[in-house]
């Protein structure tokens, strides 16, 4: 994570946190990345506590949603971000013109075209040499997304009920989402950065309330002592993540620091270490870089939780 001295700290996102970037040694982008993540975990809890599903209706939870999200991909990824809305948009055309038997093969072969594009550009075309910004990691979340609601469109208007296994009649979605719905489930702030991808019913409802009914009705918890469905708490799951992410951060920062990846193109590396031991350093710092994926997937999954459990 760390740059040498004198390093620019490039990005196409904000630069409000320059300062700090300079202060840490550690990428802008790097830091605008955390910094949204930290505050949509802060965020989670203002909209458990007053946005829930009794003091607001669906419409206002998925546009504060969506209006969030948008702002995060804006901050972190600047005019990068253009690709994220672009792919959007485009499926959500397709999603309303395609025929249901073919909607989920048009809507993955344009996910999937359009991601493929975009690394074949930063790879060959620009070298990675457009600035240091990465808004890939968003962009196959948005593309997983797409193709899991394409797919479980047409099972649920394109394929009769005894066709499906009972997974996919669960999943399964009858009729096609609003523009409203779409945007909000495909660039809601609890996963446009670093994910999970969710199942599109799943994610709608939760936004309408009805997401710890659908779960309790699964468990019979009459039987279990409850005069009620009770409401669960996230504090003790979200304190687990959290520890997760710090060990994942700690190891990350100590074994980037001691088995520096760029040390693998350093010309001394290539002519004079033996092949087995550039094999060997090879595959420690591969395993060195780990925990940075850990850290972001366990922390967005911790946004994940806040919001779910109400």
């Amino acid at each position: 994570m760390a740059e040498p001295p004198g390093a620019p700290h490039r990005t196409t996102g904000s630069t409000l946190l320059h300062p700090l970037s300079g202060l840490l040694g550690i990428p802008l982008d790097q830091i605008n990345f955390v910094a949204c993540q930290l505050f949509a975990l802060l965020a989670a809890f203002w909209f458990r506590i007053y946005l829930g599903p009794g003091h607001a209706s669906s419409a206002v939870r998925h546009a504060f949603a969506t209006l969030f999200g948008i702002y995060f991909a804006v901050f972190c990824f600047g005019w990068y971000s253009i690709h994220l809305f672009v792919l959007v948009m485009m499926n959500y055309g397709i999603m309303n013109m395609a025929s249901i038997p073919n909607i989920h093969r048009y809507s993955f072969v344009v996910a999937m075209g359009y991601l493929t594009l975009c690394h074949i550009s930063r790879i060959y075309i620009f070298h990675y040499g457009i600035l240091t910004t990465d808004f890939s990691g968003p962009l196959m979340i948005i593309t997983q997304k797409i193709t899991t609601l394409a797919c479980q469109l047409h099972d649920g208007i394109g394929r009769q009920a005894e066709e499906l296994t009972a997974e996919q009649n669960r999943l399964a979605v009858k009729t096609r989402p609003s523009l409203l719905e779409y945007l909000s489930y495909l660039l809601n702030f609890m996963s446009i950065i670093a994910g999970p991808c969710s199942n599109y019913k799943d994610y709608i409802a939760f936004i309408e309330g009805r997401h710890v009914h659908m779960k309790l009705l699964e468990v019979n918890w009459k039987q279990k002592g409850y005069d009620r469905l009770p409401d669960p708490s996230p504090t003790g799951a979200v304190m687990y993540k959290l520890c997760i992410t710090l060990v994942s951060l700690i190891l990350f920062l100590t074994l980037t620091k001691n088995f520096p990846m760029a040390y693998i193109i350093d010309n001394e590396f290539l002519d004079k270490t033996p092949f087995l031991s550039r094999l060997g350093y090879l595959y420690v710092v591969t395993q060195a870089a780990k925990p940075k994926y850990y850290f972001a997937w366990t922390l967005g999954k911790s946004d994940y939780i806040i919001y779910f459990c109400r």
